[in-house]
């Protein structure tokens, strides 16, 4: 959950060292890192969409892979009870959770209250519905959940979103396809969408019962929308390694474009540090600090 919160400090980091990179005689190089600074603050906010996409993903597949797991414990209630263990989830007490169940339907209310829920840091407020339907012998499952007088760190959130879990991809891994269609209102008005498709490929930790130990390789591309009618676009180059034991991604990269500014952002070969590197179109590498 707090990997993107990495990413939104590395930005800051970013604009200062572009600043300084503005000196270079080259004027192609002066231009671009000028065109970025003036982005600075919808970069700001893209960061924090993605940052709120991560956490409202680590959630709801948190309570779905809690749902899945009691149910299966039950059906196995034959066992000793105290062979059996429970399911040790990320999500703390302070969150109301509900669960209405119709034979195979399952529909699951997070309520995270009028006050607000801290969650690594992060205040939420409101409530995540999902609902699916179970199917032991479907390859595909759909999640499907909606926001319901939501906030984000005092940001209103408004989405209605599915995850397509596939229980095993082609390299035998379960694997999850976030739909990303969210619009963010910031307390001061500002406002911006975002629209496409985000993987998580699930390589470690699977069925272990406890969240903590998850590995996920995400890939993907989506696009940012200012109200003003600017967009950033973002795909993943290399896949972003999340190590629920790191608070950075470790690795993988992802194409920058924006308006008038592009480059690739590198979280480095494996190493769970705060290092990376963004490269300008132009060729031009600057070292990044994400803390």
């Amino acid at each position: 959950m707090k990997r993107f919160n990495a990413f939104k400090k590395g930005v800051i980091g970013l604009v200062v060292l572009s600043l300084a990179f503005t000196s270079c005689s080259n004027n192609d190089e002066a231009t671009e890192t000028e065109d970025f600074t003036q982005d600075t603050t919808e970069v700001q906010r893209s960061a924090e969409i993605d940052q709120i996409d991560n956490v409202l993903g680590d959630i709801v597949i948190d309570a779905y892979e809690q749902q899945e797991f009691e149910i299966a414990d039950r059906i196995e209630s034959i066992k000793d009870s105290s062979e059996r263990e429970a399911y040790s989830r990320d999500i703390p007490e302070c969150v109301t959770v509900t669960v209405v169940a119709q034979q195979n339907y399952r529909e699951v209310t997070l309520d995270f209250g009028s006050e607000g829920c801290v969650i690594n840091g992060h205040l939420i407020q409101g409530q995540i519905v999902f609902d699916y339907t179970r199917d032991t012998e479907a390859q595909q499952i759909m999640i499907n959940y909606n926001l319901v007088n939501f906030y984000f760190d005092a940001k209103n959130v408004i989405a209605s979103r599915s995850i397509l879990k596939e229980l095993s991809n082609e390299n035998g891994n379960p694997q999850f396809t976030h739909n990303l269609s969210i619009t963010v209102i910031w307390p001061n008005g500002a406002q911006a969408s975002r629209e496409g498709t985000r993987i998580r490929e699930w390589v470690e930790g699977f069925g272990s019962g406890v969240f903590s130990d998850n590995v996920f390789e995400i890939t993907g591309s989506w696009t940012a929308t200012f109200v003003n009618g600017n967009t950033h676009a973002y795909e993943v180059i290399v896949p972003l390694r999340r190590e629920a034991v790191c608070p950075y991604f470790v690795s993988g990269s992802f194409n920058v474009q924006r308006t008038n500014f592009g480059g690739v952002f590198d979280f480095g070969e494996g190493e769970c540090d705060n290092q990376a590197t963004f490269t300008f179109n132009n060729g031009a590498e600057i070292p990044i600090i994400l803390n």
